[in-house]
């Protein structure tokens, strides 16, 4: 769907709301004026294939103006959440005075339309059903949704998981050993890994425990943005009777993707990471044939098994940050999400092509180009501590004012984390390179 197509469509509907002018449809037209005022500064830039786009700095200039960077550092470490794009944030500003203002005025009698239409946008953006998506807080809230509320268990049975896996997620599903009497097993994938090698690890887990019915996979992991092949594993589990919760809190917009490519029957998003939402809101996909095997949440009845949102409660959240959905897909979408994903993964070529040549530095993740995303890791040959990594994260932030991140939970041993975003300069790239080569010369 093309940007002004959508700018149509929401002007639309502001038309219906007049009735209510109070309530409803915060489709702001400031954050509809600098959309438009996107496409007029990119006009005639990023007209070729995403990988030619993905170079041409002058469109990537005019994207800049609209964040506002990080002062005095480079700072490298965006996989944590996402900066709002400025449409967005005034959009979001916007939306929390005037609920400030209306307060439960607005809660009562305007907020399920407009969130209504920010559940469409998710839908639509992923190509779903509006029934097969609810919005939550976080990834976190809405993995524990699922395997709280997982009704495929019986004692002795058997749920896989992996060393590339969210920290939490992977306590989360070891807990299932006490709490539901199954056994938890953690699988341990290569530090470097191609797709084929990703695969046949889950494979060969498959035949060892024939009795595993349940597997937590992620589709770009946190710890070094390695790729799994989500489908082919998936269609693997699924002729085994295994089901599978995709994590895809760190793939939704690093990626440019909709559901069926991947055929999961359950996923969990954030939209305040790489699509650019506010600070709090995340996303539970449940295919509709699949919600039978998803209980209410408890203490809720859903007698006709058909509501997706009775699986999930999340009280009272941020309204403002909740309408604002439609705004960052606006722009995300305004940027082109191919173009996007060819862009972070252009600037993670320039720092960690290079650095396969440097001794003392081990890059971690994906091994083959199709097992890669703009994010990447790495750390001294050798050093796999917290206690190194957390040296070698600090050294780089001191001296040479690049700001990362420690990851930590792979079996391999912990890591520094890279994730530049898409305002991120190929000079800012090359200051990270320089300290990897001056720390690869010299030891600390």
């Amino acid at each position: 769907m093309s940007v002004s197509s959508v700018n149509v469509r929401r002007r639309v509907l502001l038309q219906g709301a007049c009735a209510m002018p109070c309530l409803g449809m915060f489709s702001s037209s400031r954050a509809q004026t600098v959309t438009e005022e996107f496409q007029q500064l990119v006009q005639g830039l990023a007209t070729g294939s995403p990988e030619a786009v993905a170079r041409d700095e002058r469109y990537w200039r005019q994207v800049a103006r609209f964040y506002e960077k990080t002062r005095g550092i480079v700072n490298l470490e965006h996989g944590y959440w996402g900066k709002m794009a400025t449409p967005v944030l005034n959009h979001y500003l916007e939306a929390t005075r005037r609920i400030n203002r209306q307060n439960a005025f607005y809660a009562r009698k305007g907020y399920e339309t407009d969130l209504a239409q920010s559940v469409q946008r998710t839908a639509e953006a992923l190509g779903v059903g509006e029934d097969e998506i609810v919005l939550t807080r976080n990834a976190s809230e809405s993995i524990l949704n699922l395997i709280r509320q997982y009704r495929g268990l019986k004692p002795g049975d058997v749920v896989l998981y992996a060393d590339v896996d969210y920290p939490a997620f992977k306590r989360d599903m070891a807990w299932m050993g006490t709490a539901r009497g199954v056994k938890p097993v953690m699988l341990t994938l290569p530090s470097r890994a191609t797709q084929q090698q990703i695969l046949d690890a889950y494979l060969q887990a498959f035949e060892q425990y024939p009795r595993a019915r349940l597997l937590l996979l992620t589709h770009v992991s946190n710890q070094h943005g390695l790729v799994v092949p989500v489908r082919e594993i998936v269609a693997a589990a699924r002729k085994r009777g295994i089901d599978v919760f995709c994590d895809n809190a760190q793939s939704w917009g690093l990626l440019d993707y909709t559901m069926d490519e991947l055929d999961v029957d359950f996923a969990v998003f954030n939209l305040h990471k790489w699509i650019g939402s506010p600070v709090g809101v995340g996303a539970l996909y449940i295919r509709r044939s699949a919600l039978h095997k998803i209980a209410p949440f408890p203490g809720v009845s859903d007698p006709e098994e058909n509501h997706i949102h009775n699986r999930a409660h999340i009280a009272t959240s941020n309204f403002a940050a909740m309408i604002s959905v439609p705004a960052a897909l606006d722009f995300h979408q305004a940027i082109g999400g191919k173009n996007k994903q060819a862009r972070l993964n252009y600037l993670r070529s320039l720092w960690m092509n290079e650095a396969e040549s440097l001794e003392r530095i081990e890059l971690l993740g994906g091994a083959d180009e199709a097992s890669r995303t703009g994010m990447g890791s790495f750390r001294i040959r050798g050093k796999t501590t917290i206690a190194d990594a957390q040296a070698l994260q600090a050294r780089i932030e001191k001296e040479f004012g690049v700001f990362t991140v420690i990851r930590k939970g792979l079996a391999s041993g912990a890591c520094v984390r890279v994730t530049p975003q898409v305002f991120n300069t190929p000079d800012e790239i090359e200051q990270l390179l320089a300290a990897l080569k001056a720390i690869n010369r010299k030891p600390a």
